[in-house]
């Protein structure tokens, strides 16, 4: 078995039968695996899921507060930008472009550790960082955490039933699993502490740095604009929360080819361009599949990216020290093309970019 095969933690009904076709669970038993898979009771390992839905939990009174006691229009606007930008943008600068592909670097540890803490505290970055590896490599196919083809209930829960990481790893195999997650700052247990805990995030780090940073969101949010800012706010961030774990199913064609020519480019996989999750979020998911650890993902002149403005932006100011850009290799191969001349191709290609 491929190593890639071997990562995560296989859930009870597989990822494929016995004809090498993806096993599509009913909802019932999604939710049976969820219930299993958060249950601490069970096993300690089991941590690592629980924390997602905790952190929902924790969330959830801030939201109703928002609602029945802080309601107002300029709330709602707070709430809107908040969900759909600030929460999104972050996803995708830290832990899709940093996080997972390595597409820049930090000059010193303080300005990645300013970037991660960015916004309110979500994802523990190894159920993203790990399981995002395993997309990329099996994008559509069994074993792809988040495959659409199982459905829109299949990605909501993918957190908890797909996204951690195998238990029985070997000594080499968890040392190549830790090495993706070396770069982000996070504790990393030990071989020792992964067979206790189940994990390569260290318990203590996660629950620490989730209070510190709660914390301190709070009460900048309180400062600025009292407890019905911070209520509206620390709502916001649930609502994106929740309903980020949708994205690979839309974003993946909801399971069928929806590609459309002059747009997609990528016809590999089922990923798609989409407006909303571009201009707001910096995610033009077809040309991040084409370019995984492209810093920028807006090629097309109309495809804002608000994620590679601020890695431009911090690479400017000397706090990314490097950065990988595609944009021009794109425009070269799927814009210019090359039945021109190499001199004009390039002409053209400097002019578009």
């Amino acid at each position: 078995m491929a190593f890639i095969d071997r990562i995560l933690h296989v859930p009870s009904y597989g990822w494929s039968d016995e004809k090498g076709e993806l096993v599509v669970p009913s909802v019932k038993t999604l939710y049976g695996e969820a219930f299993s898979r958060i249950n601490i009771f069970k096993s300690r390992k089991n941590w690592i899921s629980m924390i997602s839905w905790l952190m929902v939990v924790c969330m959830l009174p801030f939201f109703l507060l928002f609602i029945f006691k802080y309601f107002s229009l300029k709330l709602l606007i707070a709430f809107i930008l908040y969900a759909m930008i600030i929460m999104g943008t972050h996803g995708t600068i830290w832990f899709h472009r940093y996080g997972t592909h390595k597409a820049y670097t930090f000059s010193h540890p303080i300005f990645r550790f300013i970037t991660q803490n960015l916004v309110l505290r979500t994802f523990p970055e190894e159920i993203y960082v790990v399981s995002h590896h395993v997309h990329h490599a099996k994008s559509d196919k069994p074993g792809d955490p988040y495959n659409p083809m199982g459905g829109f209930m299949y990605c909501m829960l993918s957190d908890v039933n797909h996204q951690s990481i195998a238990r029985d790893l070997t000594v080499e195999e968890y040392a190549r699993v830790a090495g993706f997650m070396n770069h982000t700052g996070v504790w990393v247990n030990s071989y020792k502490q992964y067979q206790k805990w189940g994990s390569v995030a260290s318990p203590l780090y996660t629950f620490g740095l989730w209070i510190l940073n709660w914390s301190f969101w709070y009460a900048a949010f309180y400062l600025i604009g009292g407890h019905g800012l911070a209520c509206t706010l620390f709502g916001a961030a649930m609502f994106w929360f929740i309903f980020v774990r949708a994205f690979n199913y839309t974003g993946h064609g909801k399971g069928k080819e929806m590609h459309v020519d002059g747009i997609d480019f990528d016809r590999r996989n089922l990923s798609i361009n989409q407006m909303r999750p571009g201009l707001f979020a910096g995610e033009w998911h077809n040309n991040h599949h084409l370019y995984p650890a492209s810093a920028r993902a807006g090629f097309l002149p109309y495809q804002l990216d608000l994620a590679w403005i601020y890695i431009y932006s911090l690479y400017k100011m000397g706090m990314v020290s490097s950065y990988k850009d595609n944009k021009k290799d794109f425009i070269r191969k799927y814009i210019v093309g090359k039945s021109k001349p190499l001199v004009e191709q390039q002409k053209m290609v400097e002019e578009y970019a």
